[in-house]
């Protein structure tokens, strides 16, 4: 008899040695304690290897869903045919197709699957040649594999992913969730209970749910044991820098540079968006705004105060957590009391930002805006008759008669308008008239007097000579001022 084994790594055909030990069915786990009992029963005849987790995934949907593989298809003709022998089948349904499409005879049975359950409990010293570490892989990646194509997303049921991935139908309307529950919440949980989709649950699948909440439970321990030590070590490292900005982005600055030290020699500006270098560069390269703030965006004084004031903290809080970097990494004293001071400058910054929008726009500003109080004035208005008529209270005669009267007023305007021009024109005239005749006596009196420098050059120096008004003029002069 041979016996068809699906697993991981590929098929694995074995030849049962001795099916007389087949028939003590509640002893026959005894001939499966030690790899060299169960070669003395099954030994491999045939295996066929998967070449990657994709072939092993369509091969296992196919089963699943009752069909015959390819390459199973082609094991199956070359070396069960040959053999003449019938096949033990994990699966009766998978059984049904094999022997209809191939005529081969298939075995279902309670010692098949004791059977089965021997060889897959000594599956490493029966299939040689595939290593455990390379089983363990092809295992957990075909567990992957399986479980993306089994749960089926529907858009108008998102639960039934939930569903089909763990369904306990485990009567839960019956039992007693008091001690896990309030009352409220347990009635509602029992009412969903009677109407909820899914299968039962077997014990094995039970245990292994119950395993995945411990590991979920030992997890959330260990973290919560990660983050006091974290919260621990930056209070003895970096006390300022903790109180700042807190042990989680604190920590996260320091592993970004690589040290304190390194820390410590960025500037302000670096610091502030530490962590968001891919958004600076991009915003760079297309020319657009650089980002505001980086890792310093999960400080709580940045999360607590609103969008537009975001910026502004992110930067003051940048200037201020570099001071407190640089007294702890290159400080003697390691108290946290410069950050306790700047943190509380920068909350009271931080008031007076969002306070800013409550005070009065008009005025100093500086006075909080006053609700004015309420004084009910009681005044009585009296009717207005003349606003009732729409007629004209003028005749037309007398409206004639003053557009006349405007007309004449305005004519007289430009008249006199117009001689005022004609009198500054004339003024402007005579001015350049008297102008041009100076001009032209300043240049007769120029040429009268080259005129007359040529001829006292000419006469002869035996002559007398005849002295000048000028001269004489000069000669009085001089004599008034000696008497």
């Amino acid at each position: 008899m041979l016996v068809l084994f699906e697993t991981s790594v590929g098929y694995a055909i074995f030849k049962v040695l001795n099916e007389k030990k087949l028939q003590e069915v509640d002893s026959l786990w005894k001939e499966f304690e030690t790899p060299e009992k169960a070669n003395k029963i099954v030994k491999l005849k045939h295996f066929e290897k998967f070449q990657d987790t994709a072939e092993a995934l369509a091969a296992f949907t196919a089963l699943m869903e009752g069909k015959i593989n390819k390459q199973l298809k082609k094991v199956l003709k070359k070396i069960v045919k040959e053999a003449h022998e019938p096949l033990a089948v994990a699966d009766a349904k998978l059984g049904g197709v094999i022997k209809e499409k191939l005529n081969l005879s298939c075995i279902h049975s309670p010692v098949v699957n004791e059977l089965m359950r021997g060889i897959r409990s000594q599956m490493d010293g029966l299939i040689p040649g595939v290593e455990p570490r390379e089983m363990a892989a092809m295992c957990l990646g075909l567990a992957h594999s399986l479980s993306r194509y089994r749960l089926k997303f529907s858009a108008d049921k998102v639960d039934t992913m939930i569903v089909q991935a763990i369904c306990d139908r485990k009567n839960y309307a019956s039992a007693q969730l008091s001690e896990l529950l309030p009352e409220e919440v347990e009635a509602e949980v029992k009412a969903a209970a009677e109407i909820s989709m899914g299968t039962e649950v077997s014990e094995e699948d039970i245990c292994n749910i119950l395993h995945l909440c411990t590991q979920v439970i030992e997890i959330s321990e260990y973290r919560t044991q990660l983050y006091e030590y974290l919260q621990n070590r930056m209070m003895a490292i970096a006390p300022n820098v903790t109180v700042m900005v807190g042990e989680l982005v604190g920590a996260r600055l320091i592993a970004h540079a690589g040290s304190l030290l390194n820390l410590a020699k960025h500037a302000a500006s670096t610091v502030q968006i530490l962590g968001a270098e891919k958004a600076l560069f991009r915003a760079l390269k297309s020319r657009r705004d650089t980002p505001k703030y980086g890792l310093i965006y999960h400080a709580s004084l940045v999360g607590q105060t609103s969008p537009k004031h975001k910026g502004k903290i992110s930067r003051m809080l940048a200037a201020k957590t570099v001071l407190a970097i640089r007294y702890d990494a290159f400080g003697e004293d390691s108290s946290s009391a410069m950050g306790v001071e700047n943190r509380a400058k920068l909350e009271a910054r931080l008031r007076a930002l969002e306070d800013r929008g409550i005070r009065k726009i008009s005025g100093t500003g500086k006075a909080l805006a006053k609700a004015e109080k309420y004084e009910h004035k009681s005044e009585v208005k009296t009717y207005d008759p003349s606003g009732d008529s729409t007629l004209p209270t003028c005749s037309k005669k007398r409206k004639i008669e003053q557009v006349d009267q405007e007309h004449e007023v305005i004519e007289k305007k430009a008249k006199k308008a117009r001689v005022k021009v004609k009198v500054e024109e004339e003024e402007v005239l005579v001015v350049e008239e008297q102008e041009t005749s100076v001009k032209k006596k300043k240049k007769k009196d120029k040429k009268k007097h080259i005129k007359e420098e040529p001829l006292s050059e000419e006469e002869p120096c035996t002559s007398t000579a005849i002295p000048s008004p000028e001269k004489k003029k000069k000669k009085k002069k001089k004599k008034d001022n000696e008497d």
